[in-house]
């Protein structure tokens, strides 16, 4: 049976996990590591450079268009094409940085969490005494690499949406300046009405993903720690297939892998349906927010105050500065599941500490039969 995490516990394992992982980034071999990610946050931000060459790109195509100009197609057309090389250079100088950084951090915090787990004979100790079914190998060998390669992910995505979100609302505020709604007989002039209209659209959509998702993280947590339940009960099934385990507790461990299986197809129902509920959001804002863009921007065009060029490349914009805000919309699946990894990995390191306390070394060859209850939270 997989026992839900409380959040009490949940909030103490993953307090115990960046106590140990944060060592990495001290230390006097760490300003190595430091000068990587400096050199990231240069590429993010040549990155938006490029992004937001392209956004003036797109309104100087269009009005060339409009204008049915081919001298002018063709500037942009060999403008193109620098524009594309070094967004992938720059996509490619990226993707090593940032793999090279959660290498490296996994190396480290995978060979620390086996050498306290191998230490004073921990790992046979913790096999003696649990109660639940467990796998330590999971946690050290999955939950290390989600738990490492998720902070880097996130931490550049947040601050590429950050300054993304800085540079294409000037862009807005520019580009779209302000607009005059009749209200009976008067008029209200609303300066900067497509800046107002993203952080409007963006607060709606992040509160509904917020409300949606909360039991996210939770979910996913419980999910996997049924699959680690199922993968520990094939192993005892394979033990009494090779002679480890007496054959008499083949119908009792073919029983509880039925009774794992059941519990973990449950959990991915459970699993299921949440997502489906946060895929109503984040899709339906893939689907709107262009659309909302152009909508807001049709005024202006209509009433000529705006060119073809200014209509895409403030609706571009728009859906730009509002992905930025919504970022914690488009990556709260990925929080959840980095969350879940995170807490179990400092179970672990939590059941190792207590292990200390209730169990001393010397006694570990004489113990024979299970003397305490020590579970990973």
């Amino acid at each position: 049976m997989t026992i839900e995490p409380d959040e009490n516990g949940s909030s103490r394992a993953r307090s115990r996990f960046w106590q140990s992982a944060s060592g990495f980034w001290r230390g006097a071999a760490a300003w190595r590591v430091w000068v990587l990610c400096v050199l990231l946050v240069m590429v993010v931000v040549l990155q938006l450079y490029v992004q937001f060459r392209f956004n003036y790109w797109n309104r100087d195509f269009f009005d060339a268009l409009e204008s049915r100009d081919p001298a002018r197609l063709r500037g942009q057309a060999f403008l193109l094409i620098p524009l594309c090389i070094g967004s992938i250079t720059l996509a490619v100088a990226s993707v090593w940085g940032r793999m090279t950084v959660q290498r490296k951090w996994r190396e480290w915090l995978t060979g620390k969490v086996i050498d306290y787990w191998v230490e004073d004979d921990r790992y046979a100790r913790l096999a003696a005494v649990q109660s639940e079914q467990q796998i330590p190998e999971y946690r050290i060998a999955e939950d290390v690499r989600i738990a490492t390669d998720a902070p880097i992910d996130l931490a550049l995505g947040l601050v590429s949406a950050l300054l993304s979100a800085v540079i294409f609302i000037q862009v807005l505020w520019t580009v779209g300046g302000d607009i005059a709604l009749p209200v009976g007989s008067h008029s209200v002039r609303i300066p900067g009405y497509l800046v107002i209209g993203v952080a409007l659209y963006s607060g709606i959509v992040t509160t509904a993903m917020t409300t949606v998702g909360a039991p996210l993280t939770r979910l996913v947590q419980i999910k996997n720690q049924a699959e680690a339940e199922l993968i520990t009960a094939a192993h005892q099934l394979r033990d009494i297939g090779e002679g480890i385990a007496p054959e008499g507790q083949r119908p009792e461990v073919c029983r509880d892998l039925r009774g794992t299986l059941k519990t973990t197809i449950d959990q991915w129902r459970r699993l299921c349906w949440q997502l489906m509920r946060t895929t109503i959001v984040s899709h339906g804002n893939s689907l709107l927010a262009p659309i909302i863009g152009l909508v807001l921007c049709a005024p202006k065009f209509l009433a000529g105050a705006m060119t073809l060029g200014e209509l895409t490349q403030a609706a571009a914009a728009f859906t730009l500065v509002q992905a930025s805000f919504n970022w914690i919309v488009d990556n709260y699946g990925r929080i959840a599941d980095w969350r879940s990894s995170l807490g179990r990995v400092g179970s672990l390191l939590l059941s190792l500490d207590r292990l200390n306390r209730e169990t001393p070394p010397q006694q570990a060859e004489s113990a024979t039969l299970p003397t305490g209850s020590v579970k990973l939270p």
